[in-house]
């Protein structure tokens, strides 16, 4: 017989692949999770899209942390690092914050936040920014009903949608959706290559065992608050000021295709935190540049 300590040690690893990374927290709490890496086997093929799933990680979010491998198929035997370390948004810590800049969704309840990736809204049918709304109702093996625009996007490809995609497997929205206002929902995908990208026509995609985690915790009437910020930054207790940095999402045809940073809107807020003397400006110029979604510390000790 295996030992208790055992056993609960295996289910509480199975529990946790199956759901959210889930952190306690208190009013001080600004950094959650931590950074990791990732050894691909010299023999055999592993894609990003693989190591980004188990880590519970978008697309994006891996394509950041580890610029110098390939994004479809990185070389055997690379070590890519897991940007699991993050800064918490500073919003209101209630119900569920959709960052699009940094492909993450966050659920806060009793205490604690769970962290998932997503997909959002291609360039034009754009998920929002910056708005507050709440969840209205929620629906297992749902239906999907095509726009007359998205019947025009298909026929002028060559392909053709039902009037009404029955539920299912091979339903784009996957197996449940949690709708939000009147004209979006958070919803499973029939493509998980298309999490941590802008795949969708607006609406909040997340892998199947993730909505389904979130279907069965998240009640109606759940506030829901998007927000758009490439750019987090916290100070701790301690004094310790990190940051953590992301491409901002491109808003035309001509960003999307660049490969040069985008431009970064500081607010006043933004300014005046980052003007704080005990930042050394090297670091920050350095994270602002690189913009690889890791936390950065940005006033470490000096040793002389």
């Amino acid at each position: 017989m295996l030992p208790r300590l055992f056993l609960t040690s295996i289910l509480a690893l199975l529990s946790f692949n199956v759901s959210a990374y889930t952190y306690d927290l208190n009013e001080n709490t600004y950094v959650v999770g931590k950074e990791d890496t990732y050894l691909l086997q010299k023999d055999g093929t592993t894609t990003m899209e693989y190591v980004a799933s188990h880590y519970k990680l978008g697309l994006s979010n891996m394509i950041e942390a580890n610029p110098k491998a390939d994004p479809i198929v990185p070389l055997a035997g690379t070590r890519l690092i897991i940007p699991n370390r993050l800064i918490l948004p500073d919003t209101k810590r209630e119900g569920i914050i959709v960052n699009s800049p940094e492909m993450r969704l966050y659920y806060y309840h009793d205490n604690k936040v769970d962290v998932l990736p997503i997909g959002i809204g291609q360039l034009g049918t754009d998920t929002p920014l910056n708005w507050t709304t709440k969840v209205e109702r929620k629906r297992a093996n749902p239906t999907w009903t095509p726009t007359a625009k998205m019947h025009a996007e298909y026929r002028a490809r060559g392909e053709y949608l039902p009037a009404v995609w029955p539920a299912g497997p091979d339903n784009p929205m996957g197996l449940f959706a949690i709708y939000i206002g009147r004209l979006y929902a958070i919803h499973g995908t029939n493509a998980d290559f298309g999490i941590g990208l802008r795949v969708s026509h607006g609406c909040v995609r997340l892998r199947n065992e993730d909505i389904e985690y979130l279907f069965n915790q998240v009640p109606i009437g759940t506030r829901v608050q998007f927000i758009n910020r490439p750019v987090k930054y916290a100070k701790d207790s301690d004094g310790n000021i990190f940051i953590e940095v992301h491409q901002p999402l491109s808003m035309s045809e001509s960003e999307f295709e660049t490969f040069e940073n985008l431009p970064i809107e500081f607010t006043e807020q933004d300014k005046e935190f980052l003007a704080d003397p005990s930042i050394d400006k090297e670091i920050l110029e350095r994270a602002l540049s690189e913009r690889s979604g890791r936390v950065v510390w940005l006033n470490p000790p000096q040793f002389y």
